[in-house]
């Protein structure tokens, strides 16, 4: 059962890094090729700002869901008092 708290614990710390980084460099290679767009036709500009916005907004959703998805293995998490006795107990046995 300690596994199952650990790997717990491990998700629930590692998944919003991991969502915000993939977030980040998708939101980066989305601008790069709205600008690159943008500079090949500068009379759409409009309409590729507007995709642009939505598709960024679309993958910052992403990372909301993630934020949501922490919270709540956050509180499926023994208490730090828990996790210390089971330490302890391991350690006796």
């Amino acid at each position: 059962m300690e596994w199952y708290w650990a790997f717990l614990a491990l998700a629930a710390g590692l998944g919003v890094p991991i969502a915000a980084l993939s977030a980040t460099l998708g939101q980066g290679k989305a601008a790069a090729a709205a600008v690159e767009s943008i500079a090949r036709q500068p009379g759409a500009a409009g309409d590729i700002r507007s995709n642009l916005i939505i598709a960024l907004a679309l993958i910052e959703s992403i990372v909301i869901y993630a934020l949501l998805i922490f919270f709540l293995l956050q509180g499926k998490l023994p208490g730090a008092d828990k996790v210390l006795e089971a330490l302890k107990a391991s350690a006796g046995s």
